[in-house]
């Protein structure tokens, strides 16, 4: 099995869980509500859909490296600053550099952080329509925190 399949086969496993999760907090929701978007290396990030909220992951090397979520007023958030280490507090480029070990084993400089998550990293959105409440996509992105364990969190 390829390293694609079995990430989106774990993606997959856990948002049938959450499912469940969302019944347990008395919240009607379904699949199909649950937007899920692939993007392999090499990726472009778009821009968070109007009217969406989203919770996303990155993943290299088998290994879950950052999990985060954006309102629906955080396309910036969404879809740029994770790329750059500069751009925000807490974004996965800057978490990349801060960790010599990973960083230095990776043949790029500092610089090229950002290329290197676009061409190198997988990237997964999930999607939700903005009419939910924000507690909702809160709690999935809490879930697939405990359920996939990043590298980085905050």
């Amino acid at each position: 099995m390829t390293a694609q399949c079995d990430y989106i086969y774990s993606i997959q496993t856990v948002l049938e869980d959450f499912l469940r999760v969302s019944i347990l907090a008395e919240y009607k929701l379904s699949q199909d509500e649950l937007e899920l978007q692939v993007l392999p290396p090499p990726h472009t990030a778009n821009a968070l859909p109007k009217g969406k909220m989203a919770v996303y992951g990155f993943a290299y090397n088998g290994e879950w490296l950052k999990i985060g979520m954006a309102g629906s007023k955080s396309s910036a958030r969404f879809h740029s600053q994770h790329y750059n280490p500069k751009s925000a507090r807490s974004t996965l480029a800057a978490s990349l550099i801060k960790d010599e070990v990973f960083w230095s084993s990776i043949p790029h400089s500092d610089d090229e952080v950002g290329q290197w998550l676009k061409s190198e990293v997988f990237r997964f959105n999930i999607l939700v329509n903005a009419e939910h409440p924000k507690e909702l996509i809160k709690l999935l992105e809490a879930f697939l925190h405990l359920r996939l364990k990043p590298r980085y969190e905050g």
